[in-house]
């Protein structure tokens, strides 16, 4: 039947009985006269109801009909703005958007997307008419139940009818099954990516018990007899950058204060900066570490090809390097303590088959922001469960890329850096566990650095994190089935390393929690298990959470959060496999520059008697001196031209696949009600709710970047 707005049995509550009474009020001075009656007692039950007569019935309604209204008006009104913030981006787009946007780089993805969205808005308008004409069924299974009454050719109420009785058997016969077996597949990954990460726990939790960590024999660097004393070996201490204003003063610093005798020691600060200012900048700051002491070499590249592989190869083809045993690499914004050698160094010692000690990450932004906190707890969980498990019970993990020293013969034995792919940590690292090389993960051993603080930085580098992996199995897979290490070990390299945590975890997180649970929604037929969508989650949610206690308050946040990345690895997992055009894209990671509290009191003390102008100008050449005076009287001149000209508004991409799957979720929360499903509808909600937060929240932050320029060109017309 249709849905009854018959409010009798409300107003049967409130309605009077009995004789009726009028009262007149000639003045205020009046008296109750009481009536018998054989209704004395629906007089006695309505006094509790006093003042609820058919005017304040009224009112009421009208109250109430007002708050609907606003909230209507309201709900319009932010649609209206949004889809007016939409067109404008469209309408803005500049043709170096464009020219980003080729169809290779996730265009397929959003076009599938958008069309997922134009029918799921079209199944949810057919089924709320036909919800509301009463033609819905409370219970479906994957087939028609057998006592559901199919109308007869009279029984149809018009074309519509006929339409939605034929839908409802095409879906049962057709439809739902397919997805039923895709959705048992999926649960069957979900399971079996589970009880992997389930197995790594209980590993991490055996290492805890027992104990078990890496360690030296005695203390090296303590002895009496100073001719025995420890051998301090050649080390080469690399820091690869591009542009990277916010951070190269603290990360050179650092890495000059490390407590390692200066003449065993060689630090390459590995410039690719195309931008002139910044390259004089680190120019000048390794010239007044090398006034200190400190031996310090700055290089450039003339070609910069390869990124930061590229960058590393032509350091180490250097002549020098053949000198030294060991090679440190940091990048721009790690910050490693002065004892990082003396805690990493002596591990190599009587280990000829240890190839590389790697240190963990610790992060000096974890706080900042909700985004921030997130990123603390999966890479809390990397370090700590996948890292250190690997490392003891395996002997191998893949390089971090920074915070690590090589045994620089364990390089050129696996082939050196190459170029290929733009997770090159990772390449060198397989080629080195092919070639039988050990690697030791210490986990007491900390290097503070930063992690994306904004959603668009952030979103960048989980795409090269997540498509590198898989161009690589494409090219290391014929090795890897050619090496001459044990079978275990190619079936943990293939099985686990590869398919399991670089292909099945973002497959199936996209598949499973952003196709199959809003299509169950519209073909409720096929059903997807509370257990799915809720239990398990929640429980790997808290394994994920254990290594970062304190962050067990976002653990629905991070539920979210995770499956709202999905699309995005999901798709730089597909551009990876298939070597599409974004495969091969590097983009680097904006810092932001923030040290703590103690780095920053103590490069205050250290700074407190600066090098002069004219001392950081004579470390400088001639032709250099020329090139400065010319830069600053450029700059100049764009500041004073860029303050008398009016503020250019930024365009940036909008990200429609993201956009795409929010609107597919609420939509599909929308008619999860229908279907009277507590826990997908809230679900579907939060999920599409976060979706839009992170769309909102690059808004914002183009807004304070926007009103960062403005200020600053404020206060430049202003000073002059």
């Amino acid at each position: 039947m249709a849905p009854s707005l018959d409010l009798s049995d409300w107003w049967g509550k409130d309605t009077r009985k009995g004789t009726p009474v009028v009262v007149k009020m000639e003045n205020p001075n009046y008296s109750l006269v009481e009536i018998d009656g054989p209704d004395v007692g629906s007089f006695q039950s309505t006094a509790k109801g006093r003042g609820k007569n058919a005017k304040q019935f009224t009112w009421v309604l009208l109250l109430r009909a007002h708050r609907a209204v606003g909230c209507i008006s309201w709900l319009a009104n932010g649609s209206c703005a949004l889809l007016a913030a939409i067109r404008k981006r469209f309408a803005r787009k500049p043709e170096a958007l464009l020219e980003a946007d080729k169809p290779e780089k996730g265009k397929l993805l959003f076009k599938f997307l958008r069309a997922f969205l134009l029918l799921s808005l079209l199944a949810l308008a057919f089924e709320l008419i036909a919800y509301w004409k009463g033609w819905h069924f409370q219970k479906p299974h994957l087939h028609l139940p057998e006592n559901l009454h199919v109308p007869e050719s009279e029984e149809i109420r018009g074309w519509m009818h006929d339409a939605y009785l034929s839908w409802l058997v095409f879906r049962a016969d057709y439809i739902a099954y397919p997805i039923q077996v895709l959705s048992n597949f999926c649960i069957v990954l979900f399971i079996i990516q589970s009880l992997d990460r389930l197995i790594l726990c209980v590993g991490c939790f055996w290492i805890k018990l027992k104990k078990i960590k890496p360690m030296i024999e005695g203390d090296p660097f303590k002895s009496d007899d100073i001719e025995g004393g420890y051998d301090y070996p050649m080390v080469l201490v690399q820091i690869p950058m591009c542009n990277e204003r916010e951070v190269y003063e603290q990360s050179i610093s650092a890495v000059c204060q490390i407590d390692w005798p200066k003449d065993r020691l060689l630090i390459q600060v590995l410039d690719d900066s195309d931008d002139e200012s910044i390259k004089l900048l680190i120019k000048a700051e390794v010239f007044k570490w090398s006034q200190r002491g400190v031996n310090i070499v700055y290089r450039h590249r003339i070609i910069r090809t390869g990124y930061k592989a590229g960058n590393l190869k032509s350091a180490m083809s250097c002549d020098y390097v053949k000198d030294y045993e060991f090679v440190a690499i940091f990048d721009a914004d790690f910050q490693p303590n002065p004892d990082f050698l003396k805690r990493t160094i002596p591990h190599f010692k009587g280990n000829p088959e240890l190839g590389l000690v790697q240190a963990r990450w610790s992060f000096v932004n974890k706080g900042e922001n909700l985004l921030t906190r997130l990123q603390n707890i999966n890479l809390c969980f990397h370090f700590e469960v996948e890292q250190q498990v690997n490392g003891v019970f395996l002997n191998f993990f893949g390089f971090n890329g920074t915070a690590g020293v090589w045994r620089i013969k364990a390089l050129e034995d696996s082939g050196g850096w190459l170029e290929r792919t733009t997770v090159e940590d990772m390449d060198i690292a397989v080629r080195a566990h092919l070639n039988g090389w050990k690697f030791i993960f210490l986990n007491d051993v900390r290097v503070l650095c930063e992690v994306p603080e904004s959603f668009e930085a952030y979103r960048k580098q989980q795409h090269r994190w997540h498509s590198g992996p898989m161009h690589l199995f494409r090219l290391c897979l014929p090795a890897i089935i050619t090496s001459k290490i044990s079978a275990w070990k190619k079936a943990n390299l293939v099985l686990l390393f590869f398919l399991l945590r670089k292909l099945v975890l973002p497959f199936y997180s996209f598949t499973l929690f952003c196709v199959i649970l809003p299509l169950t929604m519209f073909v409720p037929e096929a059903e997807l298990p509370i257990w799915v969508i809720c239990y398990i989650p929640v429980a790997m949610s808290f394994l994920n959470i254990l290594p970062a206690p304190k962050s067990f308050p976002f653990v629905v946040p991070y539920l979210l959060f995770e499956n709202t990345m999905s699309v995005t690895k999901f798709n730089a997992m597909v551009s990876g496999l298939f070597q599409l055009g974004s495969s091969y894209e590097w983009v680097v990671t904006k810092k932001a520059g923030r040290s703590s509290e103690s780095d920053l009191l103590a490069a205050a003390e250290r700074d407190s008697k600066p090098l002069t102008h004219n001392q950081l100008l004579r470390g400088l050449s001639e032709g250099e001196l020329v090139e400065l005076t010319k830069l600053k009287g450029q700059q100049q001149e764009a500041a004073e031209t860029k303050a008398e000209a009016p503020p250019v508004k930024k365009a940036n991409k909008i990200y429609k696949k993201e956009l795409a799957l929010a609107l597919l979720l609420l939509t599909a929360a929308v008619r999860s009600l229908l279907s009277a499903q507590g826990i997908h509808f809230y679900f579907l909600l939060f999920q599409g709710s976060l979706e839009l937060e992170l769309l909102l929240r690059k808004e914002v932050e183009l807004l304070s970047l926007r009103t960062e320029a403005l200020i600053r060109n404020f206060s430049f017309c202003y000073s002059k």
